[in-house]
């Protein structure tokens, strides 16, 4: 079936009670959305990146009682998970959807590619546009856009990533749940797609650092 939209009812998941009922909720409602999405969108990043990209969607294996703020899809060159490698995002929290290419804690080699990314920081400001944002935690909402960081900030957040054990780098867009281009299937991938083939040469400066 072709991806059609979130809904609102998507978005409500997250305030339903108890990990249990959220995680039925998550598998109903939203997973289901991913595979739409994410078997579109692994095609088209294989293209770009040329190599092979898998999809991965979140187990939320781990909680045990409590439950999830936000769910996932990632997409990355590697069959048997993601978190190791520099991976494309998208993901709902209960007010926005996330678009990212992120750099998480779990990345063995983290600190080169924020050295690379530091010393080619006219290159990085060149292909981010300044109304992307950046977080420095996957965990929580909060996101400052390039324009906002500027530079000098821009510099500091990719030094903390180099230099702080858990902290991160995911960059891209953040859409408000009311924004109606999310009840349009077709508008929001083509959003996708484009978030990512913007960010694309980002990813191959990190992935040559592998």
């Amino acid at each position: 079936m072709p991806f059609t939209g979130f809904t609102q009812s998507d978005f409500d998941t997250f305030h339903i009670e108890g990990l249990e009922a959220r995680m039925e909720a998550i598998e109903s409602r939203i997973r289901p959305k991913f595979r739409e999405i994410g078997e579109i969108l692994t095609n088209d990043l294989s293209a770009l990146a040329g190599n092979e990209m898998y999809l991965h969607i979140a187990k939320h294996a781990r909680r045990t009682v409590n439950p999830p703020k936000d769910t996932w899809l990632a997409i990355a060159n590697n069959k048997r998970g993601y978190k190791q490698h520099p991976h494309f995002q998208i993901g709902l929290f209960d007010d926005h959807v996330f678009i990212w290419l992120a750099f998480i804690y779990e990345l063995p080699n983290k600190a080169e590619i924020a050295q690379t990314f530091l010393k080619k920081l006219k290159q990085v400001q060149t292909i981010v546009p300044e109304d992307y944002v950046i977080s420095q935690d996957h965990m929580k909402k909060e996101a400052f856009s390039v324009q906002e960081l500027g530079k000098k900030g821009l510099k500091q957040t990719l030094e903390r990533f180099r230099d702080v054990k858990k902290a991160e780098f995911l960059i891209g867009r953040h859409i408000e749940s009311d924004n109606p281009i999310l009840q349009n299937g077709t508008e929001f991938v083509a959003l996708a797609k484009e978030t990512f083939a913007t960010l694309m040469p980002l990813y191959k400066l990190a992935y040559n650092q592998k």
